[in-house]
């Protein structure tokens, strides 16, 4: 009796090791599904929602042709370039171009592989090799503006070529992290195949660097965005937006928001 007992705990066990790995080796494989979740609906053309707003393309350097909205006739001569979060598209980013347009500067807002209409499936490479290929687009002074996700996109972007500023909106120290935040009973360091650091790059970024962040953030904690404050390898202002979510219009196009966007441009 007690030898088919003590062959029942371990077959339970053994159920349970199975059912693990098992669900492990499904996470590793559509992990990009839980992590990148792209609006992949084809916008409308640019003119139709922004003022002095234009269509255009840029190809990748891994062949793949993007399309982005570009607001030119700004009176301030500086470009600021948008690397979005991990949903929606650019359509949903188009209150913030507005409102920087409002102050005088020209927006290009890009939309990644898989978002937007564009064609390919996003990865942490691809992000990367998407915003060198929209830098190209733009000529003169630029800052970059980083949004959660995207912020690590800027950083890295930044790390290859500076601009003039950079701002990183509810950025997380790495994916990692973030991750832990979420899953903590999972290993989420060894699982990711992406790793979108922020602070570790950023200690090498030398441009003036503002980190803007909700003190309600539930999704990117806010001491994780201080964090990578701290981390920025140049002079860096701290800006929180007491009450404000991650989600929140606050931090899409706030006032807040668009005043540390002028205040880097100097």
């Amino acid at each position: 009796m007690r030898t088919e007992r003590g062959l029942g705990v371990i077959k339970a066990v053994l159920a349970v090791v199975v059912v693990g790995a098992v669900a492990l080796a499904l996470l590793w494989v559509f992990q990009r599904r839980l992590i990148y979740l792209p609006d992949a609906s084809v916008v409308p053309s640019a003119g139709s929602v922004l003022p002095g707003a234009h269509d255009v393309t840029f190809t990748t350097s891994d062949g793949l042709t993007l399309t982005a909205w570009h607001v030119t006739g700004g009176r301030r001569g500086v470009t600021v370039l948008v690397t979005g979060g991990n949903a929606g598209n650019r359509l949903h980013r188009a209150p913030l171009a507005a409102a920087l347009a409002r102050e005088g500067f020209d927006v290009l807002l890009m939309d990644y592989r898989g978002y937007g209409g564009n064609p390919g499936s996003p990865s942490e490479d691809g992000l990367l090799r998407d915003a060198l290929a929209a830098r190209a687009l733009v000529k003169g002074p630029v800052i970059y503006f980083g949004e959660s996700l995207g912020a690590a996109v800027a950083t890295a972007l930044a790390v290859r070529q500076p601009p003039m500023g950079l701002l990183l909106r509810s950025p997380f120290t790495d994916l990692a992290a973030a991750g832990r935040h979420h899953y903590p009973f999972l290993p989420v360091g060894l699982l990711l195949r992406d790793r979108l650091p922020v602070a570790g790059p950023l200690a090498s970024v030398r441009v003036p660097t503002t980190v803007v962040y909700g003190s309600r953030d539930t999704i990117v904690p806010p001491a994780l965005s201080r964090t990578v404050a701290a981390s920025a390898g140049g002079p860096v202002t701290l800006v929180e937006v007491e009450g404000a979510g991650h989600n929140d219009l606050a931090l899409l196009d706030g006032p807040e928001v668009v005043a540390a966007v002028v205040a880097l441009a100097g």
